[in-house]
């Protein structure tokens, strides 16, 4: 009989669509029948639940109800689905405040697992590129919606949000047309601008403001004074939670922080809207989006990531490429060194994609 590799899959982080497709699709490549005949070894795949919560028991029986057993069967229509089937968490087992990987390894020893995939943002992966230290096996894959890990142009979600976020604007011309508002719409992003950015494009935002690039108050009400001359009605302006006025800081709605040491940042936009209505004399509204970007189904483009990275995760385990993320480069999905992606931002190339003077996406493209 030949060997056997059990794979255990787990979603760290926060949650986004194509998380499912890439759980189905690590499974389905693992499991090939027609693959299997080619090796001399068989997969067994099972999933994590809850991140690296799930891996942070001492009680066997709590252990082992936080593992399932994923067969083709399991995972056949999963992609079709948003968020993460396995559950998530934004456990992190080396917290310096509450250290738990002593207990992470041994329960990766006791289930048998040979081999991690990862699949998450930069929080996730840091936890993932110490286990490989500590001697586990791991591979990983990208996962944010804010699109800013370094040494990959795609993470999952991103795009699924960007057309979440679309939508809601389509649907808030209409208010906003009816009543001659300017409408403010904070977006999720951290230090990327990406998410405000793409979705303030494809929307067709009249403003976007991002974190690479301090903005003006002065000059954001300028703007729009000059639109409403111009004849526009309504207004809209798009802004990333993490974008600040020049001379100022990000705004945070508390000052608690995450198992990973980060602020929850939100608050932005209803500044924002605050100044326009001071300084233009025209009712403002803010929507923060918050978690709703994160949800629904998701597009065509993330159920195809979701499918290219399953793919290529179980390839990698297959040549033994262990410590490993699967990225794609202009096109080509390929790997870097997870310790490579760490503590280095993927952020918009202000001089190149960004407007300083009319605050949006930039005119010249050639």
């Amino acid at each position: 009989m030949s060997k056997k590799i059990k794979i255990g899959i787990l979603t760290g982080g926060g949650d986004c669509a194509g998380l499912n497709a890439a759980v189905k699709w690590v499974t389905k490549t693992a499991l090939d029948r027609q693959s299997e005949q080619e090796r001399d070894f068989q997969y067994e795949v099972v999933g994590i639940k809850d991140g690296w919560k799930g891996l942070s028991f001492t009680d066997k029986k709590e252990l082992e109800a936080n593992v399932i057993t994923l067969t083709e069967d399991v995972v056949r229509t999963w992609d079709r689905f948003g968020g993460t089937f396995l559950g998530t968490s934004r456990f992190n087992p080396y917290n310096t405040k509450n250290n738990t990987s002593k207990t992470t390894l041994a329960n990766i020893k006791n289930l048998g697992i040979d081999v991690l995939v990862a699949i998450g943002g930069d929080d996730t992966l840091s936890v993932a590129a110490k286990l490989h230290k500590d001697g586990v096996p791991v591979v990983g894959i990208p996962k944010t919606i804010d699109k800013d890990l370094a040494g990959t142009d795609y993470t999952l979600g991103f795009e699924t949000a960007v057309e979440v976020i679309t939508d809601i604007v389509d649907k808030l011309r209409t208010t906003a047309g009816s009543h001659s508002r300017v409408f403010v719409i904070e977006t999720m992003g951290r230090s990327a601008g990406w998410l405000a950015l793409k979705a303030g494009e494809s929307s067709g935002a009249f403003i976007t403001l991002i974190p690479e690039y301090d903005f003006d108050m002065n000059r954001v009400n300028e703007l729009i004074i000059e639109g409403r001359k111009g004849g526009a009605r309504y207004d809209i302006v798009v802004v990333s939670e993490g974008a600040k006025v020049r001379g100022g800081t990000v705004v945070a709605r508390d000052k608690k922080f995450d198992a990973f040491g980060h602020e929850t940042l939100g608050g932005v936009g209803e500044l924002v809207a605050a100044e326009i209505t001071k300084g233009t004399g025209i009712e403002t509204r803010c929507v923060i989006l918050s978690h709703i970007q994160r949800g629904g189904t998701p597009c065509a483009y993330d159920r195809r990531m979701g499918r290219y990275f399953g793919i290529a995760a179980v390839n990698l385990i297959d040549k033994k490429e262990w410590g490993q993320l699967v990225c794609s480069k202009e096109g080509t999905i390929s790997s870097v060194p997870i310790v490579n992606v760490l503590g280095h931002l993927s952020l918009v190339d202000v001089p190149n994609m960004y407007d300083t003077i009319r605050y949006n996406g930039s005119r010249n493209i050639l």
